[in-house]
């Protein structure tokens, strides 16, 4: 992945988008995991946390770190971020049966971000949480918690701009893998309790902002 040249990357993104399954749903669901990574001083640090659901407790958080090994290139964050995350969902103990991740999925120029590339190399449903517009138009839903609008290229619904918080910055909810636009919404909705992101992304953000070089997170 990582030897990849920019010009190749693109041209594997839309070879793999084809594998995306952009319908279905998680029934039941037990655990949910968040994924997440920070990057300083050439080094990436990711981060993968497990929830019970729907009681949104921890149950287990593990990290990798590894070195930058592809440029950072709008559209391409996927090959230079994904090779730590896949290293820290390999060490975890318990099965997710969803996963979000800290970017989008099918809301992406190839339809293949980040969340989609997640969820095919691991074959587990995926919801893409964007904080910024990579691609579409979209109009501002509503002011209350649980209003939405429709992200769309031309005409196609890519995802939606979804507020999780009254009053609050809404965020672009896309499908991964295995999941369908609708359910993976009302899955935000469901794991986002109080804040802009769902709660498994929020503790890996924690995580990754604050591990040291050999992955391992200062004692609070």
């Amino acid at each position: 992945m990582t030897s990849l040249t920019p010009k190749e990357a693109v041209a594997l993104q839309r070879e793999l988008a084809g594998r995306v399954v952009t319908e279905g749903e998680v029934d039941p669901i037990e655990l949910v995991a968040g994924v997440d990574i920070g990057v300083r001083g050439g080094l990436a640090r990711a981060a993968v946390t497990v929830f019970s659901f729907p009681e949104l407790e921890l149950v287990e958080q593990r990290t990798a770190v590894r070195p930058l090994e592809f440029p950072y290139v709008p559209g391409l964050l996927a090959f230079r971020e994904l090779p730590a995350i896949l290293e820290a969902c390999s060490k975890l103990e318990h099965d997710p049966s969803l996963i979000f991740t800290d970017g989008h999925g099918y809301c992406h120029p190839r339809r293949f971000g980040i969340a989609c590339y997640l969820g095919v190399e691991l074959d587990k449903p995926t919801i893409g949480v964007g904080k910024s517009r990579l691609i579409g138009q979209h109009r501002e839903p509503g002011e209350k918690r649980g209003a939405k609008t429709q992200v769309t290229v031309g005409k196609e619904l890519v995802g939606f701009y979804v507020r999780t918080r009254d009053s609050v910055k809404p965020v672009y909810v896309s499908v991964g893998h295995r999941v369908g636009l609708d359910f993976a919404v009302k899955s935000v909705l469901r794991c986002t309790s109080g804040y802009r992101l769902p709660e498994p992304i929020r503790a890996a953000d924690r995580m990754a902002g604050s591990m040291d070089e050999e992955g391992r997170v200062p004692a609070r």
